[in-house]
C-alpha cells in the first residue's frame, strides 16, 4: 500500500470515529469563583481568578454603535481594567466598560471606551486585516476560548473607525488569516467611543450541549500613552499577545447555545483572466481563460468542520515580498492562499508553526507540513483538481485530516500528484499534549516514487513561563537508500519578563526528506543556548533594558564543525514605543560546496570566520511616519560586507491612504569579486470603506534583475462574499533601456457566500 493510500485509509477511520463519538465529550473542570448573582455580572478572587455571567436578551441588539438598548441601563458594566504596560497591576488611566450578552443566534460584546484626550486617539487603519492595526492603533482586543480547554481560542482586534483583525490561537500558534463571518459597528459619545460586536453561533466552534463554559479576556491600548490594560490580569512580557493566554482567561457562565445543527456553507466562484507572456525577449503572446469552482464547509458535529474544494483558484493571492538571499540555503515564504489558512496550525508540529520558524533554531528546525508544496512548482501554479480537509476537536483530541489531488502541468513539468496529511493530538495534564503527524506524497518533487513522513511530538507547559517541546520524525522515499533519514529536537524555553532562557538540541539526517514539508538544512546536529536579562526602569524615558547572549554550535553527522555563532545584544525599549538595538555577532561557517552568491561571483569551499556589528532603531508604529532603520558592517566570507536598510516603513495620510516603503542595499567586497544588491519597493493602500480597498505592491530586486507590481482590488460586498480584481506585471531590468515585459495578467474573480 502506498504512503498516500495509508494516509487516506487512516483518515477515513478517524473521520468515522470522530463523527460517531463527538458527542461523548466530558464537561470541562470549572475554574473560578461562584457565578455572580443578578444584577452583578462579574466576581473576582484575590488571586486573580474571575467568573463572568453572560446575560440573555429577548430582542436582538442593533449593531450600530449606539447604546440605546435596555441592556446598557439595566445591566451593570464590567470595568476596572488593570495595566499590563507600563505599570503592571496599576489601574488603567482610561475607563473601559464591557457587556456580554446573547440570544438564540448571536453572542454580543459591547465596549464603551472613555477618552480624556480624544484628539490624541490613534486611528489610521480602516481596512480588514490591515498591517498597522494591531501595533499602531488604539484598539480593543478580545480573546475567547469557546471549548474552555484553556489551550485554544480565537482573537479579534478592532479600532474606532471600523478596522478589524481576527485570528485563531491553536496550540499556542496564532493564525491571523482566519476570517469568519461576524458584525461590528462603532459609535461616538461625548466622553469617547463605542464598539458593538455580534458573533453568530454558526461562525463558532464550541462544545456540544446547551449550557456553555467559555474563557474570555479583553485588552485595550491607548497609544499616545503607550499603555496596555486588560480586564483579567496577565503577565507583561508578551505585549499585545498577553491576552492570548487561555489558562489565565476569565470563565464565562450562562451562555446557552442553540440546538446543534449541521451547518453548511457554500462559496462558488467564477474567474476570468487575460494574460500576456514574453519569455526571454520572445514576441508577446496573449491568451484568455475562464473557470468556475466551489468551496464547501460542512459541520458533521459542532466540534468538527469539513472543508472541500473543487477546481481551486488562487486569483486573490497577494504576491510574495521579495528577499535577497546571500546564503547557500533556501528561502522560506509564508502561505497566503485562502483554502490553506483556516485552522492551518492544527498541522503545526514539534513546537514550530506551519506559517514560519520557531524556537531558537534560527530557521533550521524542519517543518513537516508546508502547504506551499501543494499546487506550486518552481514558483508556478499547478492546477488543483479537488481537495478535502477535516479539522476540529473530539473530546481531548485535536484532529486534522487533508487530502488534495493536483493535475499534471506541462508548464512546470509536474505530474498529477496526491497529497495527504493526518494530524492527531491528545491533551494531557493541564496544558500539555502529545501527538502524531503523517504526510504522504504520491509523486516525489523530482518526479520519482512516493514519499512519506511520520513523526511523534510532545509539548509541555509548566508553571507560567516554562515550555518544553520535543519531536522525533522519519521519512521514506520509494527507491531511495535508507539510513540517516530521521530528525529529532528537544527544546526548553523559560520566557519570564525579567529573565529568559532557551536551550535546544536539533538533529536532521542527511536523507531526511519530508517532501510535503520544508527543510532548510540537512545533515546537522545543532546545539543552542540563550540567556536574557531585561529589567524595567522607573524612568519617564526608558521603559525596559535587555541584555541577551546566545551561542549556536552546528556539526554534521560525521562530527565536523559546520557553523558556530555567538551573539551579544543590548536593547532599549522607550516609553514612546521606539526600540534601539546594538548587536555583535561572531561566527564561523564551513562551505562544503562552492555556491554562486551573485551572477558572476562564487564562494569557494572553505571555512570562514566573520565578525559583524549591527545598529537598529525603530520608530513606534503609532506615529504618522514610522520606520525601522539598520546599519551593519563586518567580515563576510573572504571579504567584507556593509548593509543599510529601512524596513517596516509607514506613512499615514489619514485613515484611508498609507504608504509602506522599504529599501535595503548590500555592498559586498570579496577576494572573488565585488558586487552590490538593491531591494526596494512600497505597498500603497487606499481604503474606501472597511469592506473595500485597493492595494499595490511594487518591488525592484537587483539580484534577480526584476521589477514587479501586484495590484489588488477587494470588495466584500456582503459578509463572506467578495469581488477581486488583480493585476500582475513582471519586467526584466537586465537591459539598459525600459524594463522589458516578461509577463502580465489581469484577473477578475467573483464569489458568493451561502449559509444554511
Amino acid at each position: 500500500m502506498t504512503a498516500s493510500r495509508r494516509c487516506v485509509t487512516v483518515a477515513a477511520l478517524l473521520l468515522h470515529a470522530g463523527v460517531a463519538h463527538a458527542g461523548q465529550i466530558t464537561s470541562p473542570a470549572y475554574e473560578g469563583p461562584a457565578a455572580p448573582l443578578p444584577p452583578e455580572v462579574i466576581a473576582r478572587e484575590a488571586e486573580g481568578r474571575t467568573t463572568i455571567r453572560a446575560v440573555r436578551v429577548d430582542t436582538p441588539l442593533r449593531i450600530d454603535g449606539t447604546f440605546d438598548e435596555a441592556l446598557y441601563t439595566s445591566v451593570p458594566a464590567m470595568t476596572d481594567f488593570v495595566q499590563v504596560e507600563p505599570d503592571l497591576g496599576a489601574p488603567a488611566t482610561e475607563k473601559t466598560e464591557v457587556w456580554i450578552a446573547f440570544d438564540g443566534d448571536n453572542v454580543y460584546l459591547s465596549f464603551r471606551c472613555w477618552d480624556s484626550q480624544p484628539e490624541r486617539r490613534v486611528a489610521t487603519e480602516m481596512r480588514r486585516d490591515g498591517n498597522n492595526l494591531y501595533n499602531g492603533n488604539d484598539v480593543i482586543s478580545i480573546f475567547v476560548d469557546t471549548f474552555y480547554d484553556r489551550r485554544n481560542g480565537f482573537g479579534i482586534t478592532m479600532n474606532s473607525i471600523g478596522g478589524r483583525n481576527d485570528g485563531q490561537v491553536i496550540n499556542g500558534q496564532y493564525n491571523s488569516d482566519w476570517n469568519p463571518v461576524w458584525a461590528m459597528a462603532n459609535g461616538r459619545f461625548d466622553g469617547g467611543w463605542t464598539l458593538e460586536v455580534a458573533l453568530p453561533f454558526k461562525s463558532l466552534r464550541y462544545r456540544t450541549g446547551t449550557d456553555q463554559l467559555w474563557g474570555f479576556n479583553a485588552l485595550r491600548t491607548v497609544r499616545w500613552r503607550n499603555e496596555l490594560s486588560v480586564l483579567i490580569p496577565v503577565p507583561p512580557l508578551r505585549g499585545m499577545n498577553s491576552i492570548r493566554q487561555p489558562q489565565l482567561a476569565a470563565t464565562i457562565v450562562g451562555i446557552e447555545a442553540p440546538p446543534a445543527s449541521n451547518n453548511l456553507e457554500l462559496k462558488p466562484y467564477a474567474v476570468s483572466s487575460l494574460t500576456t507572456d514574453a519569455p526571454d525577449g520572445s514576441p508577446a503572446s496573449t491568451s484568455t481563460d475562464g473557470d468556475i469552482g466551489l468551496d464547501v464547509k460542512y459541520s458533521p458535529t459542532q466540534n468538527l468542520v469539513a472543508d472541500f474544494t473543487y477546481n481551486t483558484d488562487f486569483a486573490q493571492v497577494e504576491a510574495d515580498e521579495q528577499q535577497v538571499n546571500l546564503t547557500r540555503f533556501s528561502l522560506f515564504f509564508p502561505e497566503k492562499r485562502e483554502f490553506f489558512l483556516e485552522n492551518r496550525d492544527t498541522f503545526a508540529f514539534g513546537g514550530v508553526g506551519t506559517g514560519g520558524r520557531g524556537g531558537g533554531s534560527g530557521g533550521d528546525t524542519p517543518i513537516l507540513f508546508y502547504s506551499r508544496r501543494i499546487g506550486l512548482e518552481a514558483g508556478q501554479q499547478v492546477p488543483i483538481i479537488a481537495g478535502g480537509r477535516l479539522t476540529g476537536r473530539v473530546g481531548r483530541f485535536t484532529v486534522g485530516l487533508m487530502d488534495i489531488q493536483t493535475r499534471s502541468s506541462d508548464a512546470t513539468n509536474a505530474r498529477s500528484t496526491n497529497f495527504s496529511t493526518i494530524r492527531l493530538k491528545r491533551d494531557i495534564l493541564a496544558r500539555s499534549s502529545v501527538g502524531v503527524l503523517a504526510t504522504g506524497r504520491s509523486v516525489g518533487s523530482g518526479g520519482g516514487g512516493a514519499n512519506a513522513a511520520f513523526g511523534l511530538d510532545a509539548n509541555f507547559n509548566f508553571l507560567r513561563y516554562l515550555t518544553i517541546d520535543s519531536y522525533w520524525a522519519k521519512t521514506h522515499s520509494d527507491g531511495a537508500a535508507g539510513g540517516d533519514d530521521t530528525s529529532y529536537r528537544a527544546a526548553a524555553d523559560y520566557a519570564g519578563d525579567r529573565y529568559g532562557m532557551q536551550l535546544e538540541h536539533l538533529a536532521v539526517g542527511s536523507r531526511f526528506r519530508p517532501e510535503l514539508g520544508f527543510v532548510r538544512r540537512r545533515d546537522i546536529r545543532r546545539s543552542f543556548g540563550e540567556a536574557r536579562f531585561s529589567p524595567r526602569l522607573a524612568s519617564d524615558t526608558i521603559r525596559k533594558l535587555s541584555w541577551t547572549g546566545s551561542i549556536a554550535y552546528v556539526e554534521n553527522g560525521a562530527g565536523r564543525l559546520e557553523a558556530r555563532e555567538e551573539v551579544a545584544d543590548f536593547g532599549i525599549e522607550f516609553q514612546n514605543a521606539d526600540l534601539f538595538n546594538l548587536t555583535y555577532t561572531r561566527a564561523y561557517e564551513f562551505v562544503p560546496r562552492a555556491f554562486q552568491i551573485a551572477s558572476d561571483v562564487s564562494v569557494p569551499v572553505g571555512g570562514y570566520d566573520t565578525d559583524t556589528v549591527t545598529l537598529r532603531y525603530a520608530l513606534g508604529p503609532q506615529r504618522a511616519a514610522s520606520v525601522g532603520v539598520a546599519a551593519e558592517y563586518g567580515t563576510f566570507y573572504s571579504g567584507h560586507r556593509a548593509a543599510v536598510s529601512a524596513t517596516r516603513g509607514r506613512l499615514n495620510f489619514g485613515p484611508r491612504l498609507s504608504l509602506e516603503p522599504t529599501y535595503s542595499v548590500n555592498w559586498v567586497d570579496l577576494r572573488e569579486g565585488s558586487f552590490s544588491t538593491h531591494l526596494g519597493g512600497s505597498r500603497v493602500t487606499y481604503t474606501m470603506t472597511p469592506w473595500m480597498f485597493v492595494s499595490a505592491l511594487v518591488q525592484f530586486n537587483s539580484a534577480s534583475e526584476s521589477l514587479s507590481a501586484n495590484v489588488r482590488f477587494r470588495w466584500e460586498y456582503q459578509p463572506g462574499s467578495e469581488l477581486f480584481v488583480v493585476y500582475n506585471d513582471e519586467r526584466d531590468t537586465a537591459g539598459r533601456g525600459v524594463p522589458e515585459l516578461m509577463t502580465r495578467a489581469l484577473v477578475v474573480k467573483f464569489n458568493r457566500f451561502f449559509r444554511s
